[in-house]
């Protein structure tokens, strides 16, 4: 699927102090809003029928990409960007454990956005993808995001981007995916190189980062994390995160596993 898609004194006190704080906050959420940078930001996300194993990759014109990707080894992973609400993640991911599909899980969330900031931080610019455990996928990308703004679906994966260079970059992204031998890092480092020499997004780059899940492939035990890496601030964080992964590749480890395989 794609989408373009008060009481007497003390308690009197503690009401009002209440009441105060929750304003604050809000005006604080009104006031880093108003004036907000504009994002470029484009994701793959990526499933190995073989393995089992299911991740993503993004990369930004921003500080830090926390936030971006969210991914649970019992469910799949949902990346959400552009006009970024980041509790768009833990939602699709429990969406993702009560059984709903991909396709549904995005309009479910979208349509229960109330678009609390319509004026500058619209529900329209949202842009954000899910994928389940079996590598099926949909992604969204909000009529009001920035141009360029789009998304494709590939076997296995997702690729969507905002203040891009133009389609080129997600198309590039999935054909590097898919044609890209070796394991899911390998693939979803390819796919990031492609998209940045598509042309990337228009506004340069700054941070990267990957994420892959598996039930039990994490090293030592009850770890689901088969990797995490994260490159802040860098003019050319592909270098760094092409360098972890290469040397991640190299000495791969054995995860230890608290069941003994089936015979």
């Amino acid at each position: 699927m794609k989408i373009r898609g008060l009481g007497v004194c003390g308690v009197g006190v503690a009401v009002l102090v209440s009441v105060a704080s929750g304003f604050s906050r809000t005006v604080d959420a009104q006031q880093r809003l108003q004036d907000p940078d504009p994002v470029a930001t484009f994701s793959i996300l990526g499933f190995d029928p073989e393995t089992g194993e299911v991740g993503g990759a993004v990369q930004s014109r921003v500080f830090t990409l926390t936030g971006v990707l969210a991914a649970d080894a019992d469910a799949g992973i949902v990346a959400t960007q552009a006009i970024v609400d980041v509790s768009y993640g833990p939602k699709g991911i429990a969406l993702l454990k009560a059984g709903m599909s991909p396709d549904a899980i995005i309009k479910a969330i979208w349509d229960s956005d109330p678009d609390p900031f319509p004026d500058r931080w619209t529900k329209h610019g949202r842009q954000f993808a899910v994928m389940n455990l079996k590598g099926e996928a949909a992604t969204f990308t909000g009529p009001k995001a920035s141009a360029w703004a789009g998304g494709k679906l590939g076997k296995y994966s997702a690729a969507q981007g905002n203040i891009l260079a133009g389609p080129a970059v997600v198309d590039s992204m999935i054909k590097a995916f898919e044609e890209t031998p070796g394991h899911l890092s390998l693939r979803l480092m390819a796919a990031l190189e492609a998209g940045q020499a598509a042309g990337g997004d228009t506004r340069g780059m700054q941070a990267a980062s990957m994420v892959i899940v598996k039930k039990g492939a994490g090293v030592w035990l009850n770890n689901d994390t088969v990797l995490r890496f994260q490159v802040d601030d860098q003019e050319n964080p592909y270098q760094e995160l092409r360098r972890v992964v290469e040397n991640w590749n190299k000495r791969r480890p054995n995860p230890v596993r608290s069941t003994p395989p089936k015979q």
